[in-house]
C-alpha cells in the first residue's frame, strides 16, 4: 500500500484501520453526543477525529483515514500545515481579538488588500470579512439591494448559498433546506442552471411574466455548483449571465465559497469562463480551516453604503486573518498549480468507472479537484461513501447521487492515485453486492412463476 508522508503515520502506511468501524471509542462518543448535540447536524458517517496532518486524519481509536473530503472542501492546505500553524501561534502570542467593525486592526486591511489584489476584477476592489460563507452571502444580498435600490434577487435551481434566512432562501439544492422554516426571504426567484439555452427563461419568463429586469438588483451563481453535485455549466452560459446583468443593469455575484480558492485549478473558477463579476464570495478554503469568509466587490460598488450598514464582531479576527494570509501565499507559491494537475490525474483515474459499471455510475466529472463520481440512485451513492469510508477513505456525497472527492490542494500523485485505487474498489463493491441482489431476486421471481405454473 502507498506510503503516505505524515507526522501521524510513522512506519504505518495511510489509510490504516486497526478497528472495526466504528472502533469502540468512536462508538462510546457518538452515544454521549447524541445525548448534549443539536440533531440538526447532518453527521455523514461515524468519524470521529482527533488529529490531522496534511491529508491523513487519526480517530480516536487510533485508526489513519486518507481524508478526501477536507472538512467539506475547508483544508485547502491540509490538516495543520506547519506554515499556517506557526502563523497562527505567532498571531496569538500577540493579538487575539480586536473588532475591526469598531477600529482599525492592521491584519484585517491586509487581509482584504491581499483579497482585493487577486479579485478577477479589471478595477479596483474592496473587501469585507465575515466568519462564514452564509454570512457573506447575507452581506451580498444587502450591499446589492442597497447599492442598486432594487428588491429582487435571482438564485439557481441546484446551488446551495447557506443555512441562515437569506441564504437558504437562495438555496435550491434540496427542499429539506426548506421545510418548516417558511416564509423565508420574499423577491427570490430561481431560474434553471448550466445549459445556455436555460438563459431564455430570464426574458421568456422571468422578465416577461414575473418581475421587470430594472427591478432585479442581483443574479447569484456558484461557477460550479457545490453542494448541489459538483455541476460544471456549459460554456457558454457564464458569459450569457453577464450579458443579461450587464444589459439590464444587474449585479452578478459570484459564489466561490466553494469552488474559489484555487480548488479548481485556478484562483477563482469564473477565469476558467473570462467571466468577471460584480461581487465575488469566498470561504472555506481561504484560510485552511479556520472560520473566515469574505465579500470582495468594485470598489465603486462597495463606496455605496456606508458606516454601519453592516459589520460583523468577530468576522476577520486576528487569527483568522494570520491563517488566511499565509494560506494565500501558499496557494501561489504552487498549490493552485498542484490543484489542476492532481485533478487532471484524478479525473483520468475515476472516468473508466462509467465504462467498468454501466448500470452503477452515470457520470464522472470535474474541474480541479472538484471531483464527481454520479450514481444511478442515491442509494448507491450513499453505499459507495460507506464502503469508502470502511477502507479508510473519506469522501462525502452532494447532489441526489452523487460522491464528490474534494482533497486538498497539497495532495500528492500518490495519495490521488491511492484515493482512485480505494474509490474503485468501493464502486466495485457496490455493483457486486447489487448484481447478487438483481440475481437473487430474479431467481426469487423465477421459483415463484414455477410455483404459480404447478
Amino acid at each position: 500500500m502507498t506510503q503516505t508522508p505524515s507526522r501521524l503515520a510513522g512506519a504505518r502506511s495511510v489509510p490504516s484501520i486497526v478497528t472495526e468501524l466504528p472502533g469502540p471509542r468512536a462508538r462510546a462518543h457518538i452515544e454521549m453526543d447524541h445525548s448534549v448535540t443539536s440533531p440538526s447536524l447532518p453527521r455523514a458517517y461515524p468519524i470521529v477525529p482527533v488529529r490531522g496532518d496534511g491529508l491523513t486524519v487519526e480517530d480516536i481509536d487510533g485508526n489513519l483515514f486518507l481524508d478526501f473530503a477536507a472538512g467539506i472542501a475547508v483544508t485547502s492546505t491540509g490538516h495543520s500545515h506547519p506554515r499556517v500553524v506557526g502563523r497562527v501561534q505567532e498571531q496569538a502570542e500577540r493579538l487575539l481579538h480586536f473588532s475591526a467593525s469598531d477600529f482599525y486592526l492592521p491584519i484585517y486591511a491586509e487581509t482584504c488588500r491581499e483579497l482585493a489584489r487577486l479579485a478577477p476584477f479589471a478595477g479596483p476592489a474592496r473587501a469585507y470579512l465575515g466568519n462564514s460563507g452564509t454570512e457573506v452571502v447575507e452581506a451580498s444580498i444587502k450591499l446589492a439591494r442597497y447599492a442598486t435600490g432594487r428588491p429582487y434577487v435571482v438564485a439557481f435551481l441546484g446551488g446551495f448559498h447557506g443555512r441562515t434566512y437569506g441564504s437558504v432562501s437562495l438555496t435550491a439544492s434540496k427542499a429539506k433546506y426548506h421545510a418548516g422554516f417558511g416564509p423565508l426571504l420574499p423577491g427570490v426567484f430561481h431560474a434553471p442552471f448550466g445549459h445556455v439555452e436555460d438563459l431564455r427563461w430570464f426574458d421568456e419568463v422571468l422578465f416577461d411574466k414575473l418581475v421587470p429586469a430594472a427591478e432585479v438588483a442581483a443574479i447569484i451563481v456558484e461557477p460550479v455548483q457545490g453542494e448541489g453535485g459538483y455541476v460544471i455549466p456549459e460554456d457558454g452560459f457564464l458569459q450569457g449571465l453577464r450579458r443579461i446583468c450587464d444589459a439590464h443593469g444587474i449585479l452578478l455575484i459570484a459564489d466561490e465559497i466553494q469552488s474559489g480558492a484555487g480548488r479548481t485549478g485556478t484562483m477563482w473558477a469564473v477565469e476558467h469562463w473570462g467571466v468577471e463579476p460584480d461581487i465575488l464570495l469566498t470561504a472555506k478554503g481561504i484560510a485552511s480551516g479556520l472560520p473566515l469568509a469574505a465579500m470582495i466587490a468594485r470598489a465603486d460598488l462597495m463606496t455605496a453604503w456606508g458606516p454601519g450598514a453592516h459589520g460583523s464582531t468577530y468576522g476577520g479576527n486576528p487569527l483568522a486573518c494570520a491563517a488566511a494570509l499565509e494560506t494565500i501565499a501558499l496557494l501561489e507559491g504552487g498549490l493552485v498549480d498542484n490543484a489542476r494537475r492532481r485533478g487532471e490525474q484524478g479525473l483520468a483515474g475515476l472516468r473508466p468507472l462509467a465504462a467498468h459499471h454501466p448500470d452503477l455510475v452515470r457520470d464522472v466529472r470535474g474541474i480541479g479537484l472538484m471531483l464527481a463520481v454520479e450514481f444511478d440512485t442515491g442509494a448507491h451513492a450513499e453505499e459507495a461513501q460507506w464502503a469508502a469510508f470502511q477502507r479508510g477513505l473519506l469522501v462525502l456525497e452532494c447532489g441526489r447521487s452523487t460522491v464528490r472527492m474534494s482533497p486538498a490542494l497539497t495532495v500528492s500523485q500518490e495519495e490521488m492515485a491511492t484515493a482512485v485505487r480505494l474509490f474503485s474498489e468501493a464502486v466495485a463493491e457496490v455493483a457486486t453486492r447489487n448484481g447478487e441482489i438483481l440475481r437473487e431476486a430474479g431467481l426469487a421471481g423465477a421459483i415463484t412463476g414455477v410455483e404459480a405454473a404447478i
